[in-house]
């Protein structure tokens, strides 16, 4: 595995691109409403990066099996957990909650982050799950000390997930972020038991390193599948679930959260 570490001049210049994630976050949430189709907050999306000077890192975004991602953002509701495709033909209903996930390179560098909105009056269930997937990200970004490994991030959020009656999504996980969107090493929201294998090798936290935190919680079991489409995933239960996400960067006086407004 190679974990390329960045130095306090990349730091600042990809908060940068995360401070321009946070502002099409701000845009989209304050647009979120009954009636809206996800196509209309990725117009929104896109518009924003193109005057803020950046490219959307979601599109035609690469994959094996399926076409490249057609979008600027993902847009992902109520049991679609990730990388919903946004349509003029899914419209916001009172009462959904929906995913909506930003990349973005700005001069050399990548921005990434995923915030879960209500539209208008949801359940108290909704609220409460939302609620807790924030939580777990507060939870996760204290974890994220020098001194700690990323085992500590993963076990962080699980106990927190876990003791309060949810699932923890265990096929898909957080990641390293640089000047890819996608780089080492894996930040899962979960880690295996001591007399266990894990897929997934525990890297020490070091000045320099700079990860995407994505806790993913389902209300029912945690089981997901990909549909049809090659991109968006759904809970296999039919539950709901939110995503949430932050770009941090590990140095000496903490977690620095690069995705904030």
């Amino acid at each position: 595995m190679t974990v390329e570490l960045k130095t306090p001049a990349e730091i600042d210049i990809m908060r940068e691109a995360g401070r321009i994630v946070a502002q099409v976050h701000a845009a989209m949430r304050a647009a979120v409403a009954p009636g809206v189709s996800t196509l209309e907050l990725d117009r929104i999306a896109a518009q924003m990066l193109e005057d803020a000077g950046a490219t959307a890192a979601f599109l035609n975004y690469p994959k094996h099996d399926a076409p490249n991602f057609p979008a600027t953002i993902t847009a992902s509701v109520n049991e679609e957990l990730v990388h919903g495709i946004p349509s003029a033909e899914r419209i916001l209903q009172e009462g959904d909650v929906i995913s909506l996930d930003v990349g973005c390179h700005y001069r050399g560098f990548v921005g990434d982050a995923a915030i879960t909105v209500p539209v208008g009056r949801v359940s108290p269930g909704a609220r409460r799950l939302i609620s807790v997937a924030e939580k777990a990200l507060e939870v996760a970004i204290a974890a994220s000390v020098v001194g700690n490994e990323t085992r500590d991030v993963a076990v962080a959020v699980q106990k927190y997930v876990e003791a309060q009656g949810y699932s923890v999504v265990k096929d898909y996980t957080g990641h390293g972020v640089g000047r890819a969107m996608h780089e080492e090493p894996a930040i899962p929201n979960w880690w295996v038991r001591k007399n266990q294998t894990s897929s997934f090798e525990s890297v020490a936290l070091v000045p320099g390193l700079v990860y995407a935190i994505e806790p993913m919680v389902i209300a029912g079991l945690p089981g997901t599948e990909e549909l049809a489409d090659g991109w968006t995933v759904v809970t296999l239960d039919g539950s709901l679930c939110v995503h949430v996400e932050h770009t941090v960067a590990i140095t000496e006086d903490g977690p620095r959260i690069l995705t904030l407004p």
